[in-house]
């Protein structure tokens, strides 16, 4: 059964973009056929705190689906490239944020804000 999993990438800030594109097409090669990677690039950023003795990174963010089969030769390459100051893949279970709401509970919201006011009012 194939599942959504989500990876972050902060890459060593001084390698060059085709470096790091180099990188990242083999660590989603080890995927296999996974389904519709979607890649997108945050770019060089400051690091909150040193690491490797590196002040800024290069972040990449990477969702895909996949067989859970492929994962540890897949985290495995990850860890023993040098170029990779941290990593982190988490399982992608939805958007970061309230779940959508029904247009009853959109009413019902909107009911119970405006009676919240008309009371604050008195």
């Amino acid at each position: 059964m194939s599942r959504q999993y989500e990876a972050v990438y902060v890459f060593d800030s001084q390698l060059e973009d085709n470096a790091i594109n180099d990188r990242l097409g083999r660590f989603h090669a080890l995927l296999g056929s996974a389904e519709d990677i979607q890649v997108n690039h945050w770019g060089r950023r400051q690091l909150a705190f040193p690491i490797k003795r590196r002040e800024s990174g290069y972040y990449v963010v990477a969702r895909f689906g996949v067989e859970s089969e492929v994962l540890p030769e897949y985290e495995r390459a990850i860890k023993l490239d040098d170029g990779i100051l941290r990593h982190l893949l988490t399982l992608y279970e939805h958007e970061v944020g309230a779940p959508p709401m029904s247009e009853e509970e959109l009413a019902a919201a909107n009911r119970r804000r405006e009676a919240d006011e008309d009371e604050d009012e008195e």
